[in-house]
């Protein structure tokens, strides 16, 4: 009996040595588990934050190669002439250069040495500014015939826009979807195609060489109407038939719950528009003959090699607004492009 005893005892305790074993195996396996997590996430962080910075770099990349041509143009604007010829004085040079056939010589613009590309100016100078502010007003002329002209198509374009875009969105037929298949389609066309009957036209209704030849296509054009259609078609149909039960009209139902909700739709039109026609060059080329009423987007492709500077100057100028503007309805160019119909709380 005591030697079944001793042997179950030591049994026991090898059992418990064996159960300890076991559990220091398990408790080194969890501590090691542990461990290899850890290290994943901080390699998944690692991977993470390099991805980041990658990112970042590349997008910083992309967004100094799109504002350097800003930048240089409005630290240049600050240069004197003198050094302004200093620095891309070359590229304007005109020389002598004998032809294929060495009959003759032409005259060539040539790049034959570096360009220095310099963002800030040595000295600081308002002489740019200077003369076109002051001494010479046409160029603030050309920089109001710009404004002139492109104010009433943007305000006259987004009021059409919004009643044909109503129509579009609330009335239903066959005929409409044909007339708003047309509007795709005349908006798809270049510029350079309805150049020529824009052309027929004002000559026809006698508005050629007037400023009415370039607002009145403006107004009527079609991006605005495909656009703003696009997002009154996403206005909750239940906002209508609940207005509909109070009572509502039309005139109403249009006032009161699309124009509203299309507020951010509005302001990106707006903001395409003023941007495409403030920078418009081919209409009043090919529809003002009296270049006195050319708007300043014409005149800076006009502008002399002998007066870099003042190019300069009449550029910076010339972004003003459409930055201004850009700045300003930021938010709301941002809101109109990723609305989707969702009502804010």
């Amino acid at each position: 009996m005591q030697e079944n005893e001793v042997q179950e005892e030591v049994q026991e305790e090898v059992q418990e040595e064996l159960q300890e074993e076991a559990l220091q195996e398990e408790l080194q396996e969890v501590v090691h588990e542990d461990q290899l997590r850890k290290v994943n996430v901080k390699m998944l962080r690692f991977q993470r934050i390099c991805k980041l910075i990658l990112l970042t770099i590349v997008a910083l990349v992309f967004a100094l190669s799109f504002l350097m041509p800003t930048l240089l143009t409005i630290g240049n604007s600050f240069m004197a002439e003198s050094e302004i010829s200093s620095n891309y004085g070359i590229i304007f040079s005109k020389y002598k250069e004998a032809n294929y056939y060495g009959y003759g010589a032409a005259d060539t613009d040539y790049i034959a040495e570096r360009v220095n590309l310099k963002f800030i100016p040595d000295m600081v100078n308002f002489s740019q500014y200077k003369t076109v502010l002051l001494k010479s007003p046409e160029y603030l002329l050309k920089f109001w015939n710009s404004v002139i002209l492109v104010l009433p198509i943007v305000l006259f374009q987004i009021i059409i826009a919004l009643g044909a875009a109503y129509s579009f969105t609330r009335f239903r037929g066959r005929l409409r979807e044909m007339v708003f298949f047309a509007y795709v389609v005349l908006m798809l066309m270049p510029y350079q195609v309805t150049l020529v009957p824009n052309y027929l036209v004002a000559n026809w209704m006698g508005t050629l060489d007037t400023r009415w030849s370039i607002i009145f296509p403006g107004v009527f054009a079609p991006f605005s109407v495909y656009l703003l259609t696009k997002f009154m078609r996403r206005v909750p149909e239940s906002f209508v038939e609940a207005a509909k039960l109070d009572g509502a009209n039309e005139w109403q139902i249009f006032t009161k719950i699309c124009i509203p909700l299309c507020k951010g739709a509005i302001a990106s039109v707006a903001i395409l528009v003023f941007i495409d026609y403030w920078n418009m060059v081919e209409q009043p080329l090919i529809l003002l003959s009296d270049a006195d009423m050319h708007p300043l987007s014409v005149f800076l492709s006009k502008i002399n090699t002998g007066e870099v500077g003042l190019a300069f100057s009449i550029a910076t100028i010339y972004m003003i607004p459409t930055i201004l503007i850009f700045l300003y309805g930021e938010e709301y160019l941002i809101e109109g492009i990723s609305y989707t119909g969702g009502v804010k709380g």
